[in-house]
C-alpha cells in the first residue's frame, strides 16, 4: 500500500505515477456537431485508447479514469443505458488489447448495481489481466468518494470491531487499507476535460495533495497532444507538500 501524502513526502518525477482524469465533455460534443449525445460517449472511447497507449508509452504505471459517477443514474434513461452497452462493448474487445500493451485492468465502485453479464465480463477482465503490470488501467464505475469513505468506514469497523470502543486507535494508515484504492499511490496529476472545474465526488480522499490539470477540451478531443500538454503544465508546477519553496531548492542545490 502506497504511503499518504499527508504522512510522508512522496518521490516525485517529471512524469506523474499516477493520473487520475474525469473523462467530461462527451455529450457537449455531440450536441455541437447537431448529433445525439450518446454518439459522444461513443467517440469518447477513443480516447481512452489513445490515453491508455500515450501513458503506457511514457511511463505512467497508474491510470485511473472516471468512467460512470454514483450520480450518473440521474440521467436520461436512454443515456445510461446506452453508456452500460459501450462498457459491455468495451470489455467483449479491448482486453485482447490490453494484454499485448501489458495493462492490468483494474474496475472499482459499488459493481452490484449493474446487470450480471456486466459484472461477469468485469471479473473475467480483471483475472485476464492480473499478471500483467506495466500499466494499471483504473475505470470507476458506479464510484462516489463519498461511497468510498463510507464503504471503507464500514469495511474497517466490521474488521476490527474493537475500533469502535477505542476510536484513538483509528489511524490513517489503518483506514486508508480500507479505501477501493488502497492498492494504488495517490495521483499525482488530476486531469479534468469540458471546462468544468471541480473534482466531482471523484477519489476525494486521495486527490489530497494531486495537481489540478482542467482543460476545455472536450473528451473526445482529448488526444495524445493534450496529454503531453498537461504533462508539461504539470513539471512545472512546485510540489511542495507543506513544505516552503525555499527548502525546495535548498534540497535541490544540496
Amino acid at each position: 500500500m502506497a504511503t499518504s501524502s499527508t504522512r510522508t513526502v512522496p518521490q516525485t518525477s517529471a512524469i506523474p505515477q499516477h493520473v487520475a482524469i474525469i473523462m467530461d465533455g462527451n455529450g457537449r460534443w455531440a450536441s455541437k456537431r447537431l448529433l445525439p449525445r450518446t454518439a459522444g460517449h461513443a467517440k469518447g472511447v477513443q480516447s481512452v485508447r489513445r490515453a491508455v497507449e500515450t501513458c503506457g508509452k511514457l511511463g505512467v504505471r497508474y491510470l485511473t479514469l472516471f468512467a460512470f459517477s454514483s450520480e450518473n443514474w440521474r440521467r436520461p434513461a436512454e443515456e445510461v443505458t446506452l453508456l452500460m452497452r459501450l462498457f459491455v462493448q468495451a470489455l467483449e474487445r479491448e482486453v485482447a488489447r490490453l494484454q499485448e500493451q501489458g495493462v492490468c485492468l483494474h474496475v472499482v465502485g459499488d459493481l452490484s448495481a449493474f446487470e450480471p453479464r456486466l459484472q461477469e465480463l468485469i471479473l473475467q477482465a480483471q483475472a485476464q489481466t492480473a499478471h500483467n503490470d506495466k500499466l494499471h488501467l483504473t475505470i470507476a464505475a458506479n464510484y462516489g468518494g463519498r461511497w468510498d469513505i463510507l464503504q471503507a468506514t464500514r469495511r474497517m469497523l466490521s474488521a476490527q470491531p474493537d475500533l469502535a470502543t477505542d476510536p484513538e486507535k483509528i489511524q490513517e494508515e489503518v483506514f486508508e487499507s480500507y479505501l477501493s484504492m488502497a492498492w494504488a499511490p495517490e495521483p499525482d496529476l488530476f486531469i479534468r476535460t469540458g471546462g468544468e472545474q471541480r473534482i466531482s465526488n471523484f477519489l476525494i480522499w486521495q486527490l489530497a495533495y494531486a495537481e489540478l490539470y482542467f482543460t476545455d477540451c472536450y473528451w473526445p478531443d482529448f488526444g495524445e497532444d493534450e496529454l503531453l500538454h498537461a504533462f508539461e503544465w504539470y513539471r512545472n508546477r512546485e510540489r511542495r507538500f507543506g513544505r516552503t519553496s525555499a527548502q525546495l531548492h535548498a534540497k535541490s542545490a544540496s
